[in-house]
């Protein structure tokens, strides 16, 4: 309910809810009872609706357990309603929500996890890399945190880098993999929306170049002054990158947005922003330790079960 984006929506629920209630009772009482009229020998009257010639509809008041059944229900959910949230902002006299539970839960998981964590961070990564069990606790952790962007394996998608392979964008080291996951990264492509139509096709040919794709030599010839001026700040002068920037190697076959020259057109002209989120606040710092090692064994341990 915290989440709504004015207090108009919470009035709104809160009134739903209640005159809902109220309605039901209300209909409940004002239904309890009903004049039954008998026939001469002394049976119940009918309505007058029959179906298959004895099948008879009658009008008898509510059975009296149903009937207290039904109020009991009631007064149960007016006093969840004061007790819990559930009238719009109205946060529940035990000032109970589903995110505290959740982040109670969470602790209390992780206290009972800590001693079986405790044996890994006392080895260094690359050793906990080489321990199977270690690796398969560090999958799942991969499985539940990073899958959803990078795959379940690790291959990376549009817009998501590889991580199975030897390209990193801030380096491959234990240090720099342990900081990625602990602050996260902001990988930032400035658009170069001022230079022309021809000079931006120029040094996208130039940056096909680099790493060996066809490319329009004239173009290539004109592209690399453009490529000095406007790009070699931060992709070096030989298009190597610069991991402490996060811009990429541009003279390999690794491409995170594609490599067509209407690819590298768009990103030169609108940029790109790729975001690496922190996550120092969800992990503990023995499944970053963890995960740290599943991700360098990805492309510096061998599995002897893969093909």
């Amino acid at each position: 309910m915290s989440d709504f984006f004015s207090s108009g929506w919470g009035i709104y629920i809160a009134l739903v809810t209640g005159v809902g209630i109220i309605w039901c009772l209300y209909l409940l009482f004002s239904q309890r009872k009903t004049n039954v009229t008998y026939e001469a020998d002394g049976s119940v009257a009918d309505t007058g609706h029959v179906w298959d010639g004895d099948l008879r509809e009658l009008n008898n008041p509510l059975p009296r357990w149903w009937m207290w059944m039904f109020v009991l229900s009631c007064v149960f959910a007016i006093v969840y309603l004061v007790l819990y949230p559930g009238m719009g902002t109205y946060e529940g006299s035990l000032g109970y929500t589903t995110r505290n539970a959740h982040e109670a839960s969470v602790v209390q998981a992780n206290q009972q996890l800590k001693p079986v964590y405790a044996k890994y961070m006392s080895m260094d990564v690359k050793q906990v890399a080489a321990d199977p069990a270690a690796r398969e606790m560090g999958q799942r952790l991969f499985l539940n945190h990073c899958a959803q962007c990078h795959g379940s394996d690790a291959g990376g998608s549009k817009g998501f880098p590889n991580l199975a392979d030897t390209d990193w964008l801030y380096g491959g080291d234990t240090q720099d993999i342990k900081q990625t996951l602990i602050g996260g990264r902001a990988g930032v492509m400035p658009a170069f929306a001022h230079l022309e139509s021809a000079q931006v096709s120029d040094v996208a040919n130039y940056v096909r170049s680099l790493s060996g794709l066809a490319a329009d030599q004239i173009k290539v010839g004109r592209g690399a002054e453009v490529y000095k001026a406007n790009c070699a700040a931060c992709h070096g002068a030989e298009g190597k990158g610069m991991a402490a920037m996060g811009a990429p190697n541009l003279t390999d076959k690794v491409w995170l947005y594609g490599g067509s020259e209407a690819t590298i057109v768009e990103t030169v002209l609108k940029g790109r922003n790729g975001m690496m989120p922190a996550h120092e606040t969800i992990l503990t710092p023995e499944k970053i330790h963890l995960l740290t090692a599943y991700v360098w064994g990805l492309s510096n341990v061998k599995d002897k079960n893969s093909k």
